[in-house]
């Protein structure tokens, strides 16, 4: 299994988390509940990995919210300390720019 993905859930397990405030405001947007995120990653699908951005390696997950629908939501781990980790931001996949698992880009 993903290494980094470990950790992301385990930081979350240990409740060791922080959220944006553009996460924040993607939430609302997408009205999208802290919880049924924090509980969803469990079962979460590594989409792409950004393991050179500047303040910390990041993941993308494919998720469901709590009716099963797909999300896709940012987790990163700031380069310094480790820790918390960061739920970055979170969107409804666009079914016209993702494939049908919503794992993969379209092609443009």
């Amino acid at each position: 299994m993903d290494e980094l993905f470990i950790k992301v859930q385990g930081l979350i397990k240990a409740g060791d988390v922080l959220i944006s405030e553009h996460g924040y405001d993607e939430l609302i947007e997408d009205n999208l509940s802290v919880r049924e995120l924090l509980d969803g990653v469990i079962n979460g699908a590594v989409v792409e990995r950004y393991t050179d951005y500047p303040k910390g390696p990041c993941l993308l997950l494919l998720q469901q919210d709590k009716f099963g629908n797909p999300v896709h939501v940012v987790w990163g781990i700031p380069k310094e300390s480790g820790k918390p980790v960061v739920l970055v931001t979170a969107y409804r996949p666009d079914p016209k720019r993702w494939d049908e698992n919503f794992l993969r880009r379209r092609k443009k």
